[in-house]
């Protein structure tokens, strides 16, 4: 590279810098050459090195989600950058403001069959909101700043397709400065949808709040609505963490992983609300008296019939409301609601308690719960696909503080490790979990030499029952007779050792509270192998009769409603709410 010019590379890098970029994940190699020296190069961004590009994205998605900025990771050409994109498509579904780079064959190979050649703009397409190729260096630095606006501005991927010997050319035009603009500005309603959905809480006997992550920061106002209307609130997993705390209306979570009286709330009431979610299982929903609130008004009717669309912030649209409508005095529905709540969840504390320090293996919901008892307030949990999803939903205490992030919308297997790379790198004061499945974990292993080489003081709570799970739930409850879920055990304690990790395997139950105590107390990074029930799978609550069938006809396996921990603490207390006649 010759020097005293400055090239498209430096230019490139230099732009995600002003932009406040602090990192690059991903691996380095090839095309991408110009760009890892110019960041070598480059005072106030790093490089981070991952042993597979779709934990370069998915460690780039977590940082995201968590800080609100743009986090960037990058691919060489070909195979390199194909592997984004499993972390792409979850971060682009999570609406995780990520630019991804995908570096490209020789520019004028192009369209040749070149060795490794794909064409990148076209296979990220349906990830992203802005996917371009940078094929002369007169486009940067403004295509660079439309891809970081875009990513920050909508939410989600911008992927920008770039050749090595492009990317080695000299600048065309001076860098400057231009400021980006992650969103900051308020949806406020009009005053028609306001007055509107005002009438409808007014007409209905019974309201139900069915809550998703679009009621972030809008706690103290949902609390509000459902003290003067009276509802049972209920939520879906990505609003769990934002409206369970301090809830006197909590009936549970609705869907595949739920519990409670969330479904029963949801189905009986005159009205149901729907507030910030995108909730995608329409089976679980009522198809009629429905109304929604969203701030992206292309979500509105998209999983049921609405009849009241207001497009609008969660908290501002409840501010507007709160006037225009009556304070409601029938707590009946509410009443009834908490006490099926409380019920369903008493009835199923024997199925978890009893016994469980001396049943092996280990009850993997005693593991979980004994795991938000010791557990940081603020402490960042990233959460695998299958039943570390259920007992993460059912187990994990919200207070505010704390955060789970799990592939709660792509649903692909071994986010969890590679997302507690990009929290702790991101957060490195700050006590990061991830839930690992042994399916997850043996999936994308090579990252504990990550967690390694980068000295990341995270902690791997490793759920070692042998089994796919929840295929194997899935398989009960089609008919199907479980077959290749299961496979030999393995000693993933030794290989992390090998790996020049901490470890820790528990195989008593006796020893669950000290060990996850003793590892979560380590001070650099730590697998904590808990050999746990592959039998210990877990019911939706509510199933419809094909389902049943399916289970009658294929089932050997113990299968119980879930949901208990410190939740049935907070339903106990809300009875202690109702008032006595």
């Amino acid at each position: 590279m010759a020097r005293g010019r400055t090239t498209i590379a430096e230019q490139f890098v230099e732009v995600l810098r002003d932009t406040g970029v602090e990192r690059i994940y991903g691996l380095v190699g090839d095309s991408l050459n110009p760009i890892v020296d110019a960041v070598r190069r480059t005072d106030g961004i790093d490089w981070v090195h991952v042993h597979n590009e779709e934990s370069a994205a998915f460690a780039a998605g977590a940082e995201a989600q968590l800080t609100g900025r743009l986090a960037v990771c990058a691919g060489s050409c070909g195979p390199g950058n194909t592997h984004l994109i499993q972390g792409l498509y979850d971060a682009h579904r999570s609406g995780a403001p990520v630019l991804a780079l995908a570096s490209h064959i020789p520019s004028d190979q192009v369209g040749t069959l070149f060795f490794q050649e794909t064409h990148p703009e076209r296979l990220f397409q349906e990830c992203s909101h802005y996917c371009e190729l940078i094929s002369q260096p007169g486009q940067m630095p403004r295509v660079q700043r439309i891809a970081i606006q875009t990513a920050l501005g909508k939410g989600g991927v911008s992927v920008l397709v770039l050749s090595g010997d492009v990317a080695d050319e000299e600048a065309a035009r001076p860098t400057g400065h231009s400021a980006i603009a992650a969103p900051a500005a308020t949806v406020v309603p009009g005053e028609e949808q306001v007055r509107a959905l005002a009438d409808a809480i007014d007409a209905a006997h019974s309201v139900t709040l069915f809550c998703g992550a679009g009621v972030r920061d809008a706690h103290a106002e949902v609390m509000e609505l459902a003290g003067k209307v009276l509802s049972p609130v209920g939520h879906a997993l990505g609003g769990k963490e934002w409206i369970q705390f301090d809830n006197p209306y909590d009936v549970g979570m609705s869907g595949l992983l739920g519990y409670g009286a969330c479904f029963e709330a949801c189905n009986e009431a005159d009205l149901l609300i729907l507030l910030g979610t995108d909730f995608p299982y329409d089976s679980f929903l009522p198809q009629r008296r429905t109304a929604q609130v969203d701030r992206d008004p292309s979500k509105l009717g998209r999983r049921t019939l609405v009849e009241v669309p207001v497009h609008g912030d969660v908290a501002a649209t409840i501010r507007a409301l709160l006037p225009l409508i009556e304070q409601k005095r029938d707590r009946s529905f509410l009443d009834r609601m908490l006490r099926a709540h409380a019920s369903r969840l008493e009835r199923v504390v024997s199925a978890y308690t009893r016994d469980v320090e001396r049943h092996t293996p280990i009850h993997p919901e005693y593991v979980a719960a004994v795991l938000d008892e010791v557990a940081d307030d603020d402490a960042v949990f990233t959460v695998d696909t299958g039943m570390n999803n259920v007992w993460a939903a059912r187990y994990l205490t919200p207070n505010g503080r704390r955060r789970v992030i799990g592939s709660w919308r792509h649903g692909t297997m071994a986010n969890a490790l590679p997302q507690a790379i990009g929290a702790q790198i991101s957060h490195p004061d700050r006590q990061v979990i991830s839930l690992s499945g042994d399916g997850g974990l043996a999936m994308l292993m090579g990252e504990l030499l990550t967690v390694k080489i980068h000295r990341l003081p995270l902690k791997i709570v490793l759920f070692n029952n042998a089994s796919l799970g929840m295929v194997k739930l899935e398989m009960l409850v089609g008919g199907v007779p479980d077959w290749q879920t299961d496979h030999p055990a393995h000693d993933f304690s030794a290989i992390a050792q090998a790996a020049g990790i901490d470890a820790i395997r528990i195989e008593d139950p006796t020893k669950v509270g000290d060990g996850l105590a003793d590892g979560l107390a380590r001070s650099g990074p730590t697998l904590i192998e808990v050999v746990t029930d592959a039998n210990a799978l877990s019911m939706p609550p509510n199933i419809t009769a094909a389902q049943v069938k399916g289970f009658a006809l294929a089932a050997s396996k113990m299968v119980v409603e879930g949901g208990v921990g410190r939740m049935i603490d907070l339903a106990r207390s809300n009875l202690r709410n109702i008032p006595r006649p």
